[in-house]
C-alpha cells in the first residue's frame, strides 16, 4: 500500500494506491519503441515508463520493471517473460501481446487469443491486478487496413479473456487520437511520444488513478501535394516496409539480441509526469 500527503487532483486526504510493484510485459509497444529518450534505459521511454512515473509520484515503496522486448510473438512472451514476471512478485501487471502475431499473414486471431488466455491464467497466480490492451483500429493506415477485421476479432477475444479473469482493459480501438498520423512514429507502426503519452493517460484513467497528464496538442501537419505524399510513401516503404517483409521471409526478429530495458524492479523518482 502506497500513500502520500500531497498529490495532483486531491483535496485534503492523502491517496492510497493498492500497488507497490508494477511489471510490464509484451513487445515493442510496451518497450517504448518510437518514444526516443536519451535519459531512459535503452534510449526509450514509452507509455509504461510514463505510467510508472505517475504511480511513483504517490510515494511509498513503489518499484517498476519492464520485461518487454520488440518483435516478440505471444509464444515467445509466454516462454521468456512470464516466469520471470512471476518471480518478481508484482501486484500490478500489464500485458500487451499478440499484435505481432495478428498482423502476420495467415494468422488466426482466435488461436492467438487462446494463447493470451493461457498467459493471463498464469499471471493470475500472482493475485495481481492485470491490465490488458485491445489493438488499435487500423482504418487510418492503408497498409494495415486489410487486417482491420482480424484485429476487431482479436479485440473481442481480449475483452472476453479480461472478463473471464477480472482484468482491466485499455481500449486502444476507442482512442480517437490514434487515428491521427501525428501520434505515430515515422515507421507508421509504433507510437511516438504523443501516442505513448496518450496511452499512459488512458491506462491511468482505466485504473481510476488521479493524474495531471493533459491531452497534448500536436503541431499541424504541413500541407503536402499529392506528389510529395507519394514520395514519402516510397521512402517509408524502402526504409520500413521492405525490411519488415525481409525479416518475415528470413524468420528473424527486430528483437533478436535485444534484452529487457528494466529487467529488475527499480524505484522511480516520480518527477517526470509530463512532456
Amino acid at each position: 500500500m502506497t500513500t502520500i500527503d500531497e498529490t495532483p487532483n486531491t483535496d485534503d486526504a492523502p491517496i492510497e494506491l493498492p500497488w507497490s510493484r508494477f511489471v510490464a510485459l509484451g513487445d515493442s509497444f510496451t518497450e517504448g519503441v518510437g518514444d526516443l529518450d536519451a535519459d531512459s534505459p535503452g534510449g526509450l521511454r514509452g507509455w509504461a515508463d510514463r505510467f510508472a512515473d505517475v504511480l511513483a509520484g504517490f510515494g511509498g515503496d513503489f518499484s517498476y520493471a519492464n520485461l518487454a522486448v520488440r518483435g516478440k510473438l505471444i509464444q515467445q512472451i509466454s516462454d521468456e517473460q512470464i516466469a520471470q514476471a512471476l518471480d518478481l512478485r508484482p501486484d500490478l501487471i500489464s500485458i500487451c501481446a499478440g499484435g505481432n502475431d495478428v498482423i502476420r499473414p495467415g494468422s488466426d486471431p482466435d488461436e492467438v487469443a487462446a494463447k493470451l488466455d493461457e498467459v493471463v491464467t498464469r499471471l493470475k497466480e500472482t493475485g495481481a491486478t492485470i491490465v490488458m490492451f485491445t489493438g488499435v483500429d487500423t482504418a487510418f493506415q492503408p497498409v494495415f487496413r486489410t487486417i482491420r477485421g482480424k484485429v476487431a476479432i482479436f479485440n473481442e477475444n481480449v475483452r472476453k479473456v479480461a472478463l473471464k479473469h477480472d482484468c482491466i482493459v485499455v481500449d486502444q480501438w476507442a482512442i480517437a487520437e490514434l487515428q491521427d498520423s501525428r501520434y505515430w512514429a515515422d515507421d507508421r507502426l509504433h507510437l511516438n511520444a504523443l501516442g505513448h503519452h496518450t496511452i499512459a493517460r488512458t491506462a491511468l484513467t482505466a485504473l481510476g488513478v488521479p493524474h495531471d497528464l493533459e491531452p497534448l496538442d500536436p503541431q499541424p501537419l504541413p500541407e503536402h501535394t499529392w506528389r510529395a505524399a507519394r514520395k514519402e510513401d516510397v521512402v517509408w516503404a524502402r526504409e520500413h516496409l521492405v525490411p519488415w517483409v525481409i525479416r518475415r521471409i528470413k524468420h528473424v526478429s527486430s528483437g533478436d539480441g535485444i534484452t529487457a530495458k528494466r529487467p529488475v524492479p527499480e524505484h522511480l523518482s516520480g518527477a517526470r509526469h509530463s512532456e
